[in-house]
């Protein structure tokens, strides 16, 4: 039970569902109540898909590229910080779509919410997720590990809901909308350098 306690808290900590309600608020903006529920559903299932690779078969996977989990937390936090600049010039916001004429295309809506997924599943949460499971491992199923994707992505998926359902009609992404996404990207980039910084220590001093 204390391994289980253990790893929801540390993929709480990582994936951050509070970080994650903000970013979708600010990415979906210009979409109506319903495009957004499907959008949060659709973020959370991609999310679980890859912790659970991540859980099961992660360890192996970078052992068949001989890719040591610093380096991966080294060119991840590279590929956030790029998307935290992204998010920072607001390109999103400044070509959003007219809502009168937004067609609800669904790989679009995984296109805007690229940054918010990648937030979610980063290198820091997937280093996590495989550290867990490898070190709580029974018979071959990490269940701690599994048990904190389920709880922490559940909690996400509601509080990502409840952002959803708070539009009340497809206005245009105002200012608010336009500051929360830059501030966001701002977080992410701080985070994409803390992974990098952090895997390049742990790499050096190894």
């Amino acid at each position: 039970m204390e391994d289980h306690l253990q790893a929801i808290v540390t993929l709480f900590s990582l994936v951050n569902p509070m970080v994650c309600a903000m970013m979708f608020t600010g990415l979906t903006a210009g979409r109506t109540g319903a495009q957004r529920v499907s959008d949060a559903t659709r973020a959370i299932l991609t999310i679980a898909v890859v912790l659970t690779i991540a859980a099961l078969a992660g360890a192996r996977i970078l052992d068949i590229f001989g890719i040591p989990l610093d380096v991966f937390s080294v060119a991840g936090g590279i590929v956030l910080s790029f998307i935290g600049f992204t998010m920072l010039s607001g390109s999103r916001s400044d070509n959003a779509p007219d809502p009168a004429t937004q067609n609800p295309d669904p790989s679009a809506a995984g296109a805007a919410l690229a940054p918010m997924i990648l937030f979610a599943a980063s290198p820091g949460t997937i280093t996590g997720v495989i550290t867990i499971a490898a070190a709580h491992s029974r018979r071959g199923i990490p269940l701690p590990a599994l048990t904190g994707i389920c709880v922490v992505l559940a909690i996400t998926w509601v509080l990502l809901l409840l952002v959803a359902r708070r539009s009340k009609s497809p206005k245009g992404p105002s200012l608010a909308h336009d500051m929360v996404t830059r501030y966001m990207g701002l977080i992410v980039i701080a985070m994409g350098i803390k992974f990098a910084l952090t895997g390049y220590k742990a790499f050096m001093t190894g």
